[in-house]
């Protein structure tokens, strides 16, 4: 097949399994039609009667895609719109983190305290770690889905991973010599903001976050709290058949992952982390900046404060039963991409890196 811009009777989806998307962008230029062709391209294992997903693409400052694809309710048969609410799973890291940075940028405590200032029950072998350990995931500490078992009994929230952490006399390495991805030591952040501030982490978040920003569909979810808005469910391909998985014993954890929102939202959250409006310029620098050496994962260098470090790339992936999503931003070309699913697969990042690229990334 000859890839000419001008061959309206083949789909642009046929061309690019064809030719392959840089070949068809090729001879067709980056005009936002044949943008949009790519990305529903790109986008069409989420289209149809089936678990879907919701892309935002800012650049400049300018939200360029808004989309959404399939359902967000197969039962219902409900659509994913903008607003609709995902739990953003690990993604929700960057703002337990953000909660700890404004709390240090208002001197109610320090990056560098240890953590047992803050949580004293924990065993005394983990004196030497800090919160800044647990933020960039460098404190040693046992992870605690390793220390559940299979039958766990409900769900565990974050006093319960605090539980089991206090009855292990042990860590994996010493503090700050080396980094292990920790869901655990994001819990325990999460249990610092609530000692720091006074109030439940679900309500710092929102006062002095979600709330400034207008973020008003976003919630750290909690039973018997405000109900999630337009609330995407989870679903995971068994059998053959895509079947409900909104929720697992660890779904009710949220310094790690406890997050809901939607690509609405978290436009109006991107755009903060270019301004003032919550971090200033120094504690926003460092949340972005290479904290702590990464070996032996792909596209990832180090990690700052809540995001993965990669070239001049700043991300974070979220993957929990029944989601999968992804945030890219590129700072300096001021792109973000956010990609937000609610399925098991296909994992996002590559989709995501591909749409950026269709807008100059890379």
């Amino acid at each position: 097949m000859t890839c000419r811009c001008n061959e309206p009777a083949i789909p642009f989806a046929v061309r690019v399994a064809t030719c392959g998307l840089a070949l068809v962008l090729a001879a067709c230029g980056v005009r936002r039609e044949a943008r949009m062709d790519a990305i529903d391209a790109l986008m069409q294992r989420y289209a149809g009667d089936v678990p879907g997903a919701a892309l935002l693409v800012v650049r400049d400052g300018a939200v360029v895609v808004r989309r959404t694809w399939g359902l967000a309710d197969l039962e219902a048969g409900e659509p994913v719109r903008t607003d609709t609410n995902f739990r953003l799973a690990s993604v929700s890291k960057q703002f337990t983190a953000a909660a700890i940075l404004l709390l240090a940028q208002d001197g109610r405590l320090g990056l560098d305290d240890p953590v047992r200032r803050w949580l004293p029950s924990l065993p005394p072998i983990t004196a030497p770690v800090t919160l800044r350990h647990l933020l960039t995931h460098a404190s040693g500490l046992v992870d605690y889905e390793d220390l559940m078992g299979e039958d766990w009994p409900g769900q565990i929230r974050d006093a319960g991973v605090l539980a089991l952490l206090e009855r292990e006399d042990r860590l994996l390495f010493a503090p700050g010599t080396a980094y292990r991805y920790s869901n655990g030591g994001y819990a325990l952040l999460a249990l610092v903001v609530e000692r720091a501030s006074g109030e439940p982490f679900q309500t710092f978040v929102r006062r002095r976050i979600f709330e400034p920003l207008g973020m008003q569909g976003t919630h750290a979810r909690v039973d018997g709290g405000p109900p999630i808005p337009h609330r995407a469910y989870g679903y995971s391909r068994i059998d053959g058949r895509w079947q409900r998985t909104d929720q697992s014993s660890t779904s009710a954890v949220l310094g790690d992952g406890g997050i809901h929102s939607s690509i609405d939202d978290l436009a109006k959250w991107d755009a903060a982390l270019d301004d003032d409006r919550l971090l200033d310029a120094r504690w926003r620098e460092a949340a972005f900046a290479p904290q702590q050496p990464v070996d032996g994962e792909t596209d990832v260098e180090a990690y700052g404060f809540g995001w993965r470090v990669h070239g001049d790339l700043r991300w974070h992936s979220g993957e929990t039963v029944g989601f999968r999503n992804v945030i890219l931003r590129w700072p300096a070309h001021r792109l973000t991409v956010v990609l937000l699913g609610n399925r098991d697969d296909p994992e996002p990042y590559r989709t995501a890196r591909a749409i950026a690229r269709l807008y100059g990334a890379e």
